[in-house]
């Protein structure tokens, strides 16, 4: 698809990539708040919560734009025409994305558009659902004593020009997250154990992350495919693997379906 911009005119506003973290409101940077209570428009991804989604004014136009695995979603040459089109009629417009725009979110590919179509732009970094997840599920991505090193892949295994390095990834001092990888979880355990990572190494998937459904489905790499058929798992969800998810029990804090203490957001900015 050919971008259509407007020849000798000048965009009237600029676009603001912010990421809005893996879901609980309270892990919202500032600055994320700040930029998107100001938002004249804001394209935002199904992976925002509600919570976020409720902070944006009344007088904003809102748009969604996807992207979830296997429901209907905005092309990507739409998404991108979008943000050409609103910052010419808009002053700040926000492209709202879960987690970090520039871990798994293609914020990179969006800003080489606006770059291409001379459009002003700022990145406004987030916790990324790999950090956000960990984090609430009590299980550290490195440690001294189970790994020393993480990586990040996405589930989506079957891109034959970007066959997957299970050699690569099977290391066992090394704790490996993927992100949008329970359709394809079967894939996942048969080529790391096919690699030489042991059946035996632990696993979790932790369902709507930092929320109040949050749930941890936490067994062995050979059961990974079970554990992803559970009937109880939700979207969104992503997977640990390594000896790291030892831990999870031990430093388990987080307890969803509880009241959790919001505070006041606009006062908290206000205060900085």
């Amino acid at each position: 698809m050919e971008l259509v911009s407007m020849p000798g005119q000048k965009a009237k506003g600029k676009v603001w990539l912010v990421g809005a973290g893996p879901g609980d409101v309270e892990l919202l940077t500032l600055k994320a708040y700040r930029i998107l209570k100001n938002a004249d428009a804001v394209l935002y991804d199904a992976l925002v919560s509600q919570d976020i989604l409720d902070l944006i004014p009344n007088s904003a136009e809102k748009i969604a734009v996807g992207k979830r695995a296997g429901k209907h979603s905005a092309a990507q040459d739409e998404i991108n025409q979008l943000l050409v089109t609103k910052a010419y009629t808009r002053k700040n417009v926000v492209r709202l994305k879960g987690g970090d725009p520039f871990i798994f979110g293609r914020g990179g590919e969006e800003l080489q558009t606006l770059v291409a179509s001379g459009i002003a732009f700022e990145v406004v970094p987030g916790i990324t659902a790999a950090s956000g997840t960990s984090a609430y599920a009590g299980i550290p991505l490195t440690h001294r004593d189970y790994a020393q090193g993480v990586t990040f892949i996405t589930g989506h295994c079957q891109l034959a020009s970007r066959p997957m390095d299970w050699q690569g990834y099977a290391n066992p001092n090394n704790t490996l997250v993927v992100y949008m990888g329970i359709l394809n979880a079967n894939i996942i355990s048969e080529g790391l154990i096919g690699a030489g990572r042991s059946a035996d190494t632990p696993v979790a998937i932790v369902s709507k992350a930092t929320t109040s459904s949050q749930q941890r489905f936490i067994g062995k790499l050979g059961e990974l495919a079970q554990l992803a058929a559970d009937p109880a798992l939700h979207m969104p969800a992503l997977m640990i693997i390594g000896e790291v998810v030892e831990l999870a029990d031990t430093l388990h804090w987080f307890e969803p379906n509880t009241e959790q203490h919001v505070i006041d957001l606009e006062a908290a900015a206000k205060a900085l």
